[in-house]
C-alpha cells in the first residue's frame, strides 16, 4: 500500500482543532490510535511509540501547542511538523524502556489525532482492552537496523521541515496567538536571541576556551546529590575554542547558572541522537534537576521541546554538605 492510498482512505481520525495550552484532552484506546497509525506505526511521520501506550485512555493537560521546534545533532535550526497538529502534554517524557532504555528523557509529541478534548481530569481511570494493546504494541516500530532506533527522536527530520527565516517571524507570532507565551515574553525571547547573536559576532562565542584536546573528570555524582557549578573562568579551560567539551556545547543559558546549586536529577550513560537513531554512550555527564535546554539563546523565539541540559562533571564541584555526605555513604 502506498502511503498515498493509505491516507486516501480514510484511515486518520479526524483530529479536534486548535488545542491550547491548559486544555484537558484524554488520550485515546489503543484501538482507536491504531486506525490512524500507517505500517510504521507512524502518523504524518511521527511515530507513536510504545513509551506512549500505557498513557492511553487516560487525561492529562495540554502544556504547550508546538508550532516549530528544534533538534540537534550536527548542525541545528528551527523546524516545523508538516501536519502542524502537535501538542506537549504536562510531565510526559519518554521512559525509553521499549528503546533499549534511552536516558534521554525526551518531552512525547502528540498528535491531536491520538487525543480528545474532555470537560477536567477524570475521576476513574479507564482500562483498555489488553487485546487491543497487544495489536497496538504489534504495529509499533523501534528499530531500523541493528543499531539503529525508531523514535520521535530519530524521525524528527523526517516528520518536520525547515523554516525560513521569514518563518520564524511568523512562528513567533503563533507562539503567542497559540497561548504558549504572552507577547511580552516573546520579546523577550527575541531580545536574548539578539544580544547573544550580537555578542557572538562582536566577541566571539561565549566562553570559548582554547584546548584542542578537552580534560576530562570523574565525580560519579548520583541522583539527589548536591552540586555548584563552577565559575565560568574554570570551566572556560576545559572548553576548545567553540566552548566544546568532547562534543558537548557549553551554552550561554549554562553559563547564567554559573555559582549556583542544584541537585543532580539523573546520570544518563546513553541517548539517541536526533535524525540518525544511533545510540550514543556519555560519561561523566548528568542532568540538573529544573536545569533546561534554555535555546532561546541559540533558537530565535525559543523552543518548546524543553530538552535537559548536559551537564559534564568537570564543570561542578560537590557542596560541603554533599561530599560530608559522600565520605560517611563510604565508609559505611
Amino acid at each position: 500500500m502506498t502511503r498515498h492510498e493509505f491516507l486516501t482512505e480514510a484511515n486518520i481520525i479526524p483530529a479536534p482543532a486548535g488545542l491550547r495550552p491548559g486544555d484537558f484532552v484524554e488520550i485515546k484506546s489503543p484501538a482507536e490510535v491504531l486506525q490512524t497509525l500507517d505500517p510504521d506505526g507512524a502518523l504524518e511521520r511521527l511515530p507513536f511509540m510504545p513509551e506512549m501506550v500505557e498513557f492511553c485512555g487516560r487525561r492529562f493537560q495540554v502544556s504547550k501547542r508546538v508550532v516549530k521546534t528544534c533538534y540537534y545533532g550536527t548542525s541545528s535550526g528551527m523546524r516545523t511538523f508538516l501536519a502542524e497538529d502537535v501538542v506537549l502534554l504536562e510531565g510526559l517524557r519518554c521512559s525509553g524502556s521499549a528503546h533499549d532504555g534511552c536516558q534521554k528523557a525526551c518531552n512525547i509529541f502528540w498528535r491531536e489525532a491520538w487525543l480528545r478534548k474532555v470537560d477536567g481530569p477524570q475521576v476513574i481511570q479507564s482500562n483498555p482492552d489488553p487485546e487491543d494493546i497487544r495489536r497496538l504494541r504489534g504495529r509499533l516500530k523501534t528499530t531500523t537496523g541493528s543499531k539503529t532506533y525508531f523514535c520521535q527522536a530519530s524521525e524528527i527530520l523526517n516528520a518536520t521541515r525547515e523554516l525560513s527565516h521569514w518563518e520564524r517571524f511568523e512562528k513567533c507570532v503563533s507562539d503567542v496567538r497559540a497561548g504558549n507565551c504572552g507577547a511580552a515574553e516573546m520579546a523577550k525571547r527575541v531580545a536574548i536571541w539578539l544580544f547573544w547573536k550580537i555578542r557572538k559576532k562582536a566577541l566571539g562565542v561565549y566562553g570559548r576556551g582554547d584546548r584542542t584536546s578537552t580534560p576530562v573528570e570523574s565525580l560519579n555524582l548520583r541522583s539527589g546529590e548536591w552540586i555548584e557549578i563552577k565559575p565560568l573562568t574554570n570551566i572556560s579551560e576545559t572548553l576548545d575554542k567553540k566552548a566544546y567539551n568532547r562534543g558537548l556545547y557549553f551554552t550561554p543559558a549554562m553559563g547564567q547558572l554559573c555559582g549556583e546549586q542544584f541537585r543532580v536529577e539523573r546520570r544518563p550513560e546513553k541517548i539517541i541522537v536526533d535524525g540518525t537513531g544511533e545510540m550514543r554512550q556519555l560519561r561523566n555527564t548528568v542532568f540538573l534537576e529544573g536545569s533546561f535546554c534554555g535555546c532561546a539563546c541559540v533558537a530565535f523565539g525559543g523552543c518548546p521541546r524543553g530538552e535537559f541540559a548536559y551537564w559534564r562533571e568537570i564543570w561542578l564541584r560537590r557542596t560541603q554538605a554533599a561530599s560530608a555526605e559522600q565520605k560517611q555513604s563510604e565508609v559505611a
